[in-house]
């Protein structure tokens, strides 16, 4: 189970991910950037590259009972992570290139493992954890809605789903001794 920085570190470890995967030699030499971006920072974009933005955090519904790591804890909040990958660019094919490679890159490596969720973030996965991302899909009226809010003009961008991060928690659930004997005093009413 993942500590509560789980969130942050899968954000960034997508940017790792591209940044390993790039090579110069793509695109005539052209060296992008890969950040993890909040809502301000598109108010100044990069010039060339691929950002990454959380725009929701929700719990899974499906997994909400999973058993605790240990008995003496909580259940682990199970949540899924929506991404948005946006491609910044001069021109138009750049962005379409950049954002074609960004998706195949995710599409040949959709599983990651905690060492490399780790690299970034150490210690917040445990070692037998992994995160899926997967494509997901986003109506024209969701894309207008979160490009209505965000400052910047509708950008180029792919939505993603990062599947299942389960946040453990801290507490410690009391446990008192087990119960051995009933002793039920009986009294009859005045």
């Amino acid at each position: 189970m993942a500590t509560f920085q789980a969130i942050g570190a899968v954000a960034e470890a997508i940017t790792t991910l591209f940044q390993h995967a790039w090579e110069p030699a793509l695109l005539g030499g052209l060296e992008p950037e890969f950040d993890v971006y909040h809502g301000k920072n598109f108010d100044t974009p990069m010039s060339t590259g691929i950002s990454v933005f959380v725009y929701q955090v929700t719990v899974d519904q499906v997994q909400r009972t999973l058993p605790p790591p240990d008995k003496n804890h909580r259940r682990p909040l199970p949540v899924r992570m929506s991404l948005l990958l946006t491609a910044w660019a001069k021109d138009a094919s750049t962005e379409h290139a950049l954002l074609g490679w960004g998706m195949r890159t995710i599409a040949d490596s959709p599983i990651l493992s905690a060492g490399f969720l780790n690299a970034t973030m150490p210690g917040v996965f445990r070692p037998d954890e992994t995160v899926e991302l997967a494509p997901t899909e986003l109506t024209n009226d969701e894309v207008f809605q979160l490009w209505q809010v965000l400052p910047s003009s509708l950008q180029l961008s792919a939505a993603y789903v990062a599947r299942v991060l389960c946040l453990e928690s801290d507490l410690v659930v009391p446990t008192g001794a087990p119960v051995v004997e009933r002793d039920l005093d009986l009294a009859a009413l005045p």
